[in-house]
């Protein structure tokens, strides 16, 4: 049996590249458990929504409140505004996504809308607008994605730390001296 004090010692005295390595392995782990996440347990939905109106998706509502014409600087657009509702039935947060039209290029893009909740997102974007005032939505639940980012940085940690070992370093290259030639006898002339 080692004492607890030995144990810490010798823990501490590991390289840093073990502690690089495990913090890498670390970093993928968690990359693996966002995509895995991602890909077998979110949800997609598209629905044409009015003012007013609700959706529920993965366990969250979002209200429409309705499209804003806005005003850019080389740009027109219209805003769809969308508050995330909470089980007391008021307002957790807003999501904004927008269709933009540049008359210059005459093109037309849109503009998502992100809220992160914990490790998961919730993704919106509007599609075209109806006659009737109604507007096509895209809506996307993606649980655990930013453990995708997350995994990564964790990686590049472990690999800093794996560099900052001095015994892995490699030092410049020295020039070797020539030894002096050894003085030769004279030749007999």
């Amino acid at each position: 049996s080692v004492a607890p004090a030995d144990m810490l010692r010798r823990f501490a005295g590991l390289p840093r590249s073990v502690f690089g390595t495990a913090l890498a392995h670390l970093g993928l782990g968690l990359t693996l458990l966002g995509i895995v996440g991602t890909l077998s347990f979110g949800t997609e939905k598209i629905l044409t929504m009015r003012a007013g109106e609700t959706v529920e998706l993965s366990g969250h509502t979002l209200r429409f409140e309705g499209l804003f014409p806005q005003k850019g600087p080389n740009f027109t657009e219209e805003r769809g505004r969308f508050l995330l509702i909470g089980a007391d039935d008021n307002a957790d947060g807003e999501i904004t996504s927008a269709k933009r039209f540049y008359p210059v290029r005459q093109t037309v893009t849109t503009e998502s809308g992100i809220r992160t909740l914990g490790v998961s997102q919730l993704y919106l974007s509007l599609g075209d607008e109806g006659k009737d005032g109604s507007v096509v939505v895209r809506l996307w639940w993606k649980p655990l994605v930013t453990l995708i980012w997350g995994g990564g940085l964790v990686m590049m940690a472990g690999a800093a730390m794996s560099l900052l070992d001095r015994r892995l370093r490699v030092g410049a290259p020295a020039r070797r001296r020539k030894p002096a030639a050894a003085a030769l006898p004279a030749s007999p002339t």
